[in-house]
């Protein structure tokens, strides 16, 4: 059932529109995550996180990889293993796990004594029915399969209560480390089995995690509520028992000004995707800012190759090489953001250092674009057979200043002779308009997390299944060869120089155009919030957070 939220909350929020620009309050506390520990941590205490948007649909496996949604189930369910920001993985519903020598087979042992919000019991049983359907989804009724999870998946069975044998097609090195991604939220099988207009349905979603749903109003709030009889978080948080906070109220405010303000005035306690410009001085202000690095892939350019002009190879190495990373990072970002050295984030493990493949080089871009025929007009923009060297970039809504990165590309870009357009939507119409191998669409810019490089892949071609996100399918053989050896390793040293060498065929083939590391969730904080930590995709977990 939708409710209103607490009173508390709309109070807050009726005060937003009246607090720009209040000066801060406050303790200083030192920027960066689980910043401030003057405090014993205590219990008790509400916290509201203001979020730019709420998605437009509930359906577990279709939300939960949202950059928004994702907050929530963060605190509603729980995860089989915890990954932090080094790709570390670690207990949790999962106790224990082995694996057979040629990582097709896997046996997961459960902690004793977890159950549902509803005290059914998450045994073995259930974890069996949520990987069915993170791999699978049920097209039938209108549930995704979880993105990135390993399509070499067969099946898994329960041995007995708290012991499940999970069996691949094929070697499947990412499976354990993929199970801390973001999607793979452990869900109630009586929610399982719902139709998807009732799982859209959040007060019909059961999860196991350390807070429960109290109220939620579509399009505006969800507030959820400790949960007393939990105490199965992972131990790499440091805390036991129940969650420290009584409550978090997640509500949608769209204009970011009115977000920060809110916080400054102590109206709110978290703001969600500051101004990166504005971070110095939130600082100097005596407050709270995170910028997280997820495991993934680094903010870029996924290039459609059936879209002309980046049906030509040589253009695309010339859009590889004449943009100028460091410019982006210096007029845009701030000193929180690291240049890009591969397609991957370098905190992923595997990731190599292929910078020299996509280093700016001007007269290079142009000797490129001279050889494949395009030519200067009077306007400055190049022509070949009666086109203009022209492409459009669609700025990306869940990172807060992807326009005025865009922005810049573009006059990079205008200077070697390419007329380049920008087009903003909003998230939903994003999604909607903005997809991988639309005819329509030369360039998708990219910020996808992913646990493991190996299951990758996946993403690359058509093959098994994959996303082919460069329009290839499998003309390129090499990059298949490449991509299915990375996935059928059976050990991480045979995978190591393969993934190194993918990492450089698509940079150099100009597949994948890098921008910069990403941090796409940015936090402004309270500094009387403290113990907030963050995982290996960026999420804040107020699982052991306080406010002192």
């Amino acid at each position: 059932m939708k409710t209103r939220p607490p009173g508390r909350a709309l109070r807050i929020i009726v005060g937003l529109a009246t607090v720009m620009g209040l000066a801060a309050c406050g303790s200083p506390a030192a920027g960066g995550p689980a910043a401030g520990t003057a405090t014993p941590p205590k219990d008790g205490g509400a916290i509201t996180f203001l979020i730019d948007s709420l998605g437009d649909t509930w359906i577990p496996n279709n939300s939960a990889i949202s950059s928004f949604q994702g907050h929530i189930w963060g605190h509603l369910t729980d995860k089989l293993v915890y990954v932090d920001d080094k790709g570390a993985v670690s207990p949790w519903v999962a106790e224990k796990w082995e694996q057979n020598a040629t990582a097709t087979e896997f046996t997961l042992h459960l902690r004793q004594g977890v159950t549902f919000s509803d005290k059914t019991p998450l045994d073995a049983a259930a974890v069996v029915a949520n990987l069915d359907i993170w791999s699978k989804g049920d097209p039938t009724r209108g549930i995704n399969p979880i993105g990135l999870f390993p399509k070499t998946y067969d099946h898994s069975q329960a041995v007995d209560t708290t012991t499940v044998k999970v069996f691949f097609k094929a070697p499947t090195l990412g499976f354990i480390p993929t199970l801390g991604y973001h999607g793979s939220i452990l869900i109630s099988p009586k929610t399982i089995a719902l139709p998807s207009a009732q799982q859209a349905d959040l007060s019909n979603d059961i999860g196991s995690g350390p807070f429960v749903l109290a109220s939620w109003k579509e399009g505006d709030s969800v507030v959820l509520k400790k949960r007393p009889d939990y105490n199965w978080g992972p131990k790499a948080l440091g805390h036991e028992g129940p969650a420290r906070l009584d409550s978090i109220t997640y509500k949608l405010v769209a204009e970011p000004s009115v977000r920060t303000s809110a916080v400054q005035s102590g109206q709110a306690d978290v703001a969600y995707n500051p101004s990166p410009q504005e971070l110095a001085s939130f600082k100097s202000q005596g407050f709270t800012t995170a910028t997280p690095r997820y495991l993934g892939f680094v903010n870029g350019f996924a290039i459609n190759t059936k879209v002309a002009p980046f049906d030509d190879v040589k253009v695309r190495q010339a859009l590889q090489h004449g943009i100028d990373r460091k410019e982006i990072i210096s007029t845009v970002y701030t000193e929180d953001w690291l240049p890009a050295q591969s397609l991957f984030q370098s905190n992923v493990p595997g990731a190599t250092d292929r910078s020299a493949d996509f280093a700016y080089d001007a007269d290079k871009a142009n000797r490129l674009l001279d050889e494949a025929g395009w030519v200067k007009g009077a306007d400055g923009v190049r022509a070949k057979d009666g086109k203009r060297l022209e492409f459009t970039l669609y700025a990306n809504p869940y990172l807060a200043a992807s326009k005025s990165v865009d922005e810049l590309v573009a006059q990079q870009l205008g200077k070697l002779g390419f007329k380049t357009t920008i087009q903003a939507f909003d998230v939903v119409t994003y999604g909607e308009r903005v997809k991988i191998n639309s005819p329509s669409v030369a360039a998708y810019e990219v910020t996808r997390s992913f646990i493991d490089a190996g299951t990758v892949a996946g993403v690359l071609t058509d093959a098994n299944k994959g996303e082919n996100w460069f329009g290839l399918g499998q003309t390129d053989a090499k990059l298949v060869q490449l991509a299915t050896g990375v996935a059928a390793a059976d050990s991480v040293e045979k995978r190591a120089p393969l993934l190194d060498e993918l990492q450089g065929h698509v940079l150099q083939q100009g597949y994948f155009v890098p921008l910069t590391q990403i941090v796409q969730r940015l936090y402004l904080q309270s500094p009387k919030l403290q113990g907030v930590t963050y995982n290996g995709i960026a999420y804040a977990n107020y699982y052991a957070a306080w406010l002192g």
